[in-house]
This record gives C-alpha cells, sequence and structure tokens, in this order.
C-alpha cells in the first residue's frame, strides 16, 4: 500500500499562556490561561488563544528548522498541500488541532511522539521531550518559553527571536526521537495513532445542549431535595470527616480501608474511610435496609462522586463551544487498550449504559451513528489461546454462553436466564473474571462490591441450596490450618453484613470458583503454562512460540509486533516456599503471576482484534469514538442499511492470527449514540 503523504513536517507550535490570573485591557480579573488549568479543547477554542508561532523542518532535511510568525502562519498553511503532507510533533493533539480549529487544515497523517513513547515505554515512566531527550542522551530541553508567561498580546522583538530559538531546538529533538522510535514500528499501530488523533482534531458529533441543561437541572433538583429532606448540606456531605460524624450520630461505625500504594508511597501505613462508591462496605450502607442509611449515601454520592453531574456540565459546555472532539490516550494501558486523554477532564470510556450522557451524543445532520460491539470478545480470545474448544462451540454456535457454561458448570441441563437467572448470572461473573486465576476471597469481594458493573451481591443460605452445597462442605471450608488461613482471610473482607452472613457468602463463592476451575479445564492448563514461562522465558531468556505469542526475556511478543513489557523482573521466596514474581512499573513493582499473564495476553489479543476492525472502518466510515470494545462511526442516511451490515462484517472477521476463533458483535444504528443499541 502507498503512502497517503509525499513528504513529512516535523512541527511544533508556541502560543500564549498565563500561569497566573491577570487583569485584561478593560480592567477585568481574569482566570489564569494555561493548559494546567484548562483542557486541551478549553484552552483552545478559548477567545485568548494566540499561536505566536510555529517552526517546521522536512523529515531528512540536513537544514535547521525554520520559524514561521504569527502573521505569516496563514500564509504558510496555505502554500502546503496537506492532501499529501504528514506531520509529526510530540503531543500531536494539541499542535494538529491548532491547524485543524484555528488554520482549517489537517495532514494527510499524523505522527505523534508521545503516542509512540507511551506504547514503547510505558505510561509510568515519563514520556515528555524534555525526559525522552535526556534517556537518549540528546541535548537539554531549553526553558525561554518560560519568558512568555503572561504575554498574551503582544510578544516583544526580543522575546520572539529567544522563543524561536527554543522551538527550533524542540523540532530538532522532536526528529531525533522519531527516527529512534520508528526502527520496526508496526505500520498499522501508526496508522491507529492517527485514527486515535483524528477523533479529536476533527469533532464530529454533536452534542444535544438542550438534553444536557434539562438533566443538569433535573439532578441539581433532585440533590438538594435529598438534601433538604435529610437535613444537611453539601459541605457535610463531602467532608470525609463530617460525613463520618454523622454515620456515628445514627448508629454506624464509619467503615475503612488499608491505604493503596502509589508513586509517592509504595509502601502506605494505615488506613482511608472507605467510602468511595467501589468499597464493598460502602455498598452495603448504600443497600441497606435503613431508609436513613441508604439515604445518607444516595445524598453523598450525589454530592461527593460528581462525576456525572460534571461530566455533564462540561459537555454542556462543549456544546456552547462546538462539536465534541474525544480526547483517548492512544496505548493508555500496558495491553495497548485506549485511556482517558491525560488532563482531558473527560472520561470517554467511562460513559454509563443508558445514561443521559450518551443519548445527548448526536450523529450530524444526514447521518447516523452506527455503533459495533464485539460480543464476549476477552472469553473468546481467552478459550482460543487455552484451546476450550467445548467453550469455543458454544460461540460458534451462537448459544447464550453463560447460561451454557452455568449449564455445565452446576450440572442444571437446559439452564437459562428465565429458569434460573442468579445461576446464569453467576456463571457469567466466573466466566468473565474467574479466568484470570482469580482467588474465591477476590471474586466473593467483588461481588459484593458490584462484579464487573452488575449490582452488588451476597449469597445467602438459599442460594447455596442451590448450588447443592452441604453441612459438612460448609465445615470444610474452616477445617485444619488450611480452613483457619481460609477463616482469616474471611475475616479480611471489607463487610457490613454479619459474620454468619459473610461465612455463607464465602463458602459459595469458593465453591463457583472451585466448579469454574473443574469446568474450565484447559485454562487451568494454560495457567500451569503461563506460570512455567514466566521463570523459563521473559526471566531465563528462552525464546518460546506458542500460538500467536512469542515469550522473550522480560516481554511477550503480539501479533501486531508490539510487545507486553515485564522490565526488571524479579523473584523472592515467599514464607511457603513459594517464588513470588514483580516486575517494574516506574518506581513501584508490581506481581507477576500466571492470572496476571492470563488476563494481559488476553486483553492484548481482544484489543488488537478490536482495533484491526476499527482501521478496516476507518477506510470508509469515519471512526469517531470507541468505548471499550465498541467501535462507533458515522454512516450517511441514505447507507444505513448496508453500511450496518459491512461494519458488522468488518468487525467479526476472522484475523489471520486467530484461525478458527468464532466472535461476533451487536451492530445498530440511531441518530443518537445512546438509543443505537437499544
Amino acid at each position: 500500500m502507498k503512502a497517503p503523504f509525499d513528504r513529512i513536517l516535523i512541527i511544533d507550535f508556541e502560543t500564549a499562556w498565563s500561569s497566573k490570573p491577570y487583569h485584561d485591557a478593560q480592567g477585568h480579573l481574569r482566570d489564569a490561561y494555561t493548559l494546567s488549568k484548562l483542557t486541551t479543547e478549553e484552552y483552545i477554542r478559548d477567545s485568548r488563544f494566540k499561536a505566536w508561532g510555529l517552526c517546521w523542518k522536512e523529515l531528512g532535511d540536513e537544514g535547521a528548522p525554520v520559524w514561521v510568525p504569527r502573521h505569516a502562519l496563514p500564509r504558510f498553511f496555505a502554500s502546503i498541500d496537506w492532501t499529501r503532507t504528514a506531520v509529526i510533533a510530540h503531543n500531536a493533539q494539541f499542535d494538529v488541532t491548532i491547524m485543524a480549529w484555528h488554520y482549517h487544515v489537517v495532514p494527510a497523517f499524523i505522527f505523534d511522539t508521545l503516542s509512540m513513547a507511551r506504547a514503547l515505554r510505558g505510561v509510568e515512566v515519563g514520556n515528555s521531550l524534555a525526559k525522552l531527550a535526556e534517556e537518549f542522551g540528546l541535548p537539554a530541553k531549553g526553558k525561554a518559553v518560560h519568558s512568555t508567561d503572561g504575554m498574551l498580546d503582544q510578544l516583544p522583538f526580543e522575546v520572539e527571536i529567544e522563543l524561536a530559538d527554543y522551538c527550533k531546538h524542540d523540532v530538532v529533538l522532536c526528529g531525533e526521537i522519531f527516527d529512534r522510535f520508528m526502527e520496526n514500528y508496526p505500520r498499522r499501530e501508526l496508522e491507529l495513532i492517527d485514527l486515535t488523533l483524528r477523533m479529536f482534531v476533527r469533532p464530529l458529533l454533536e452534542l444535544d445542549s438542550d438534553m444536557l441543561k434539562d438533566a443538569i437541572e433535573d439532578e441539581r433538583a433532585s440533590r438538594e431535595a435529598l438534601l433538604k429532606r435529610l437535613g444537611v448540606i453539601d459541605a457535610d456531605l463531602a467532608s470525609n470527616d463530617k460525613f463520618a460524624l454523622i454515620l456515628n450520630s445514627v448508629g454506624v461505625d464509619a467503615p475503612r480501608k488499608p491505604k493503596k500504594p502509589t508513586k509517592k508511597t509504595p509502601n502506605p501505613v494505615g488506613t482511608l474511610y472507605a467510602f468511595a462508591k467501589t468499597d464493598a462496605m460502602f455498598q452495603a450502607m448504600l443497600n441497606s435496609d435503613n431508609e436513613t442509611l441508604a439515604m445518607l449515601c444516595e445524598a453523598r454520592l450525589k454530592v461527593k462522586s460528581t462525576l456525572e453531574r460534571t461530566r455533564a456540565q462540561r459537555f454542556y459546555d462543549i456544546s456552547q463551544r462546538g462539536t465534541l472532539p474525544v480526547p483517548l490516550s492512544y496505548y493508555g494501558t500496558l495491553t495497548g487498550r485506549w485511556s482517558a486523554s491525560k488532563g482531558s477532564a473527560l472520561n470517554m470510556q467511562n460513559l454509563k449504559r443508558g445514561s443521559f450522557l450518551r443519548k445527548a451524543i448526536m450523529a450530524p445532520k444526514g447521518y447516523q451513528v452506527c455503533v459495533t460491539d464485539l460480543s464476549q470478545i476477552e472469553p473468546r480470545v481467552l478459550a482460543y489461546l487455552a484451546d476450550y474448544n467445548e467453550l469455543l462451540d458454544i460461540f460458534r454456535a451462537g448459544k447464550d454462553p453463560y447460561a451454557q457454561f452455568g449449564a455445565t458448570m452446576f450440572n442444571i441441563p437446559g439452564l437459562s436466564k428465565e429458569s434460573h437467572p442468579d445461576l446464569r448470572q453467576s456463571a457469567k461473573s466466573a466466566l468473565l473474571g474467574c479466568g484470570y486465576f482469580l482467588g474465591w476471597a477476590a471474586f466473593a469481594q467483588q461481588l459484593l462490591v458490584g462484579f464487573l458493573g452488575a449490582p452488588p451481591v451476597r449469597y445467602d443460605k438459599a442460594f447455596a441450596q442451590k448450588l447443592g452445597l452441604t453441612q459438612q462442605q460448609a465445615l470444610d471450608f474452616v477445617d485444619g490450618k488450611a480452613g483457619e488461613k481460609r477463616y482469616q482471610r474471611m475475616l479480611d473482607i471489607p463487610h457490613t453484613c454479619t459474620e454468619e452472613e459473610l461465612f455463607v457468602h464465602c463458602v459459595c463463592a469458593k465453591r463457583i470458583i472451585d466448579t469454574y476451575r473443574a469446568t474450565a479445564e484447559p485454562v487451568v492448563r494454560y495457567w500451569n503454562l503461563l506460570g512455567k514461562l514466566i521463570e523459563s522465558s521473559l526471566y531465563g531468556g528462552k525464546v518460546f512460540q506458542y500460538k500467536c505469542l512469542r515469550f522473550e526475556k522480560e516481554r511477550i511478543v503480539l501479533p501486531n509486533g508490539m510487545s507486553l513489557q515485564y522490565p526488571d523482573l524479579k523473584a523472592e521466596q515467599t514464607e511457603e516456599g513459594f517464588l513470588e514474581w514483580t516486575y517494574a512499573v516506574g518506581k513501584m513493582r508490581k506481581k507477576l503471576h500466571a492470572g496476571v499473564l492470563a488476563e494481559n495476553t488476553t486483553s492484548a489479543v481482544a484489543r488488537i482484534v478490536m482495533t484491526d476492525g476499527m482501521l478496516r472502518l476507518q477506510k470508509r466510515y469515519p471512526v469517531v469514538m470507541s468505548v471499550h470494545d465498541e467501535a462507533v462511526n458515522l454512516i450517511p442516511d441514505e447507507e444505513i442499511e448496508e453500511g450496518k451490515k459491512w461494519c458488522h462484517a468488518q468487525m467479526v472477521r476472522e484475523p489471520k492470527y486467530l484461525p478458527g476463533i468464532p466472535l461476533g458483535a451487536d451492530t445498530g444504528v440511531h441518530q443518537r449514540y445512546g438509543l443505537a443499541k437499544a
């Protein structure tokens, strides 16, 4: 395939900014105008935006970069055939968006060294231009940009000269880094970077501002009514300490949890209040039979976790400025999945199904939103990697995989969503989560919170009877030294139910885990293989090819040419005599075991299946958004039926690296994104 460009320019913009509040020419106090205070969308669409100039250099040209001052920028952009010209930038989302929104040109292809750095080096190590220059032994990045702080209207000549030299040096650094990154960088991944950036640079989705405005007002009224009924104010519920006192006043001890490791404190000491909506104890209070307690927790969520309210307001504000740029970070995770773009204040990977936010996102006039959601992609990939042919046959037959798996798992022929909804849900939880070596305690804890977005579940005696558990099997749970450890582990699970209720719940959870492992024997064999490969290949360096995965020293090479990386892999012996493997993640270390590898390999391969389909879609219809395993593109009204079928076919096409895998997808179209799959 011929490249869609004839030349490549390295570019870098320098723009006006102010790190502190200031008084404008009319004497009005204005907020600080900087990317540390504003999102990229807000900053570039702000009326104060000014590009002082840009530096450019043609890739491969030995000459020095050229500075184009502000007054000459329109002429510069008009002088180039952008249909055959590509650009390189470090954080191209910023530079190319300026080109598109202010100078109305979009290059034929977008390269981004920041995106490439995340993929090759990880997201935890720091990938700024200054950091990369230091690590590659290049001349240090300059600091002249700081001299322009607060200059929003005019740029003195001597400052512009200094700024131009600073900008030229950045262009040289970007080119040097690009040359190093381009060695063996997969072409399709470069195309995916381009696709990701175009979701933001060329925003095509619209927002229903009236719907957003009404939803914001409804949410405000609901929150205020609830606060009035409870006799509290926002500040009481927003403060952890004050909320704890409120709970104490109604006879409830505020739940606490151990602090989690962070980059700054990898070995934290002490506890925190367990007031997050993902905390099991908070969920238990939220779903309590105590109406006052449940209402207090509901009010706390409405006040403290203002995610939807804040996003609704942000969506509304964006709707007043223009169309919706979708900010995603290419290779935002170890496995290559997207994450929310840093500094965007808008997590487009976390749009609740059925929410008004989804419904407020619309296609422009003359188009429909087409959503293609890969069905059970990770269970399918795991089954393929593990040679779990029985489960693959269920997928091939187009049957309900959770019901079919539950029928085998619980030995109930004909089990269905209608006949045994609770057992089917348990089979679904097992199929989606237990394939990653999930232990009974972690499974029990996740169920109490709400497994994979499902409502919180606590198994009771009636459910234990459905599982066929006997009194002796319950006693075996706490028998001997192993039973003592299990019982202590049970007590460590955050809970608000009685100890007896927690015991029943955990016995049921362990039974499901044991049944899954007995049923999904091929997955257990895959775990065993991965456990051996940690020592022999990832640590020992022995190259081992398994299906589409190549295991090497501290990395697993994926079918798209990228790698799962486990740097500085080490092992320490535990008190029980087992080897505990860890690898470096920035300044922290993470544990590595067979379950982690099963999850990482499955997620990484599933991501490649997803993105390969999206690249095919992009050739005909613009991909405007992606949420988890959904590809979202726009189809002209006159092509809806044929276009929908075509999109579905592209996403379920069998990959060469997974021959024989049965893929499935749900595809729908609508003018509103949130109704496309209704």
